[in-house]
């Protein structure tokens, strides 16, 4: 139990970390919330994997699909995060 809390939170710190240099524009979050993107995109990648191709739990839970998935998860949320923080300061 205790690696699978080490390795998620490695693992978060490298997705969010790579949707934070994909998105251009200055981010005002730290590194947990970084990792916190990290973490939460890999839930989204997953769910919208789930939805748009189904569950093969035959492949195992770490597939290079799933990694990318995470990631594109991860700049989705910091795109809708960074677009409610502008809406927030022009209002």
């Amino acid at each position: 139990m205790l690696w699978f809390i080490l390795i998620l939170l490695f693992v978060g710190v490298i997705i969010g970390a790579l949707a934070r240099l994909l998105v251009p524009g200055p981010d005002s979050i730290g590194f947990f919330g970084t990792w916190l993107l990290g973490v939460l995109g890999s839930l989204a990648g997953g769910f919208l994997g789930y939805v748009l191709l189904g569950a093969d739990v035959d492949d195992g839970p770490v597939q290079a699909a799933g990694f990318i998935g995470s990631v594109i998860g991860a700049v989705i949320l910091l795109l809708t995060y960074n677009a409610f923080i502008r809406h927030r300061a022009a209002a």
